[in-house]
């Protein structure tokens, strides 16, 4: 499977040259042009990030910072600045490594395939960002804007399976018979009562409920 690389930048040149080249070079290559556009991207979740410091609104050294607790991949900043202070400021926000503008595309090549070879670990099994929402499987944690949101352990195990799948639909049997066991006692329509639940934690913290239902089939988890 190609490594996936995010490239974060708001000059289309820029954006359009570096996505060529690394797609030439074998990589799957997705691009945002802001930390908006950026956030939703992690949903495809990249195993490096390129990332421009000079963006419109949340520059990138605050969208770093905002993802960098949650977000285990390298990060490399490219920016046009070019002190030492910027260098330290950088790296202290939570990057990897920095390359000034104009920049060899080779030069950036090596670096990328080198941050690759250093982090080969399943970085992103264990968390996966949905907008504002950090989903932890590992410690089994929902985030929302930096504040966990409290679920109960069935909760989180709907959330868990549908946010894995995520478009997907299922119908409230099968998601009963995944979670419970063939063999439980009882019905499926508990689990109604729970997406309720779930729905409404959620919209307390965010202008999503991420689960929707779809009328005579199911549920699905929407980004």
């Amino acid at each position: 499977m190609p490594s996936k690389i995010l490239l974060v930048d708001d000059e289309p040149a820029i954006c359009n040259l570096v996505k060529l080249h690394f797609q030439t070079e074998g990589y799957l290559v997705y691009t945002a042009s802001d930390a908006e556009e950026a956030a939703q991207m992690l949903s495809h979740t990249p195993d490096l990030i390129l990332l421009d410091i000079n963006m419109p609104e949340v520059d990138g050294l605050d969208f770093c910072k905002k993802i960098r607790s949650h977000i285990d991949c390298p990060i490399i900043f490219l920016t046009s600045r070019v002190t030492e202070q910027d260098k330290i400021t950088g790296l202290r926000a939570g990057g990897d490594d920095y390359i000034t503008k104009p920049f060899s595309l080779d030069e950036l090549t090596a670096r990328v395939e080198a941050h690759l070879r250093r982090e080969k670990r399943a970085r992103y099994s264990d968390t996966k960002m949905f907008g504002d929402l950090f989903i932890d499987y590992a410690g089994r944690c929902v985030y929302c804007n930096e504040q966990i949101v409290p679920f109960s352990k069935k909760e989180f195990d709907i959330i868990e399976f549908l946010s894995l799948n995520a478009g997907q639909v299922f119908d409230r049997e099968r998601i009963y018979e995944r979670l419970w066991g063939y063999d439980a006692e009882g019905s499926s329509d508990i689990l109604k009562e729970h997406i309720r639940r779930i729905r409404v934690k959620l919209e307390k913290v965010s202008d999503k409920s991420y689960i929707e239902t779809v009328w005579g089939c199911g549920y699905k988890w929407v980004s």
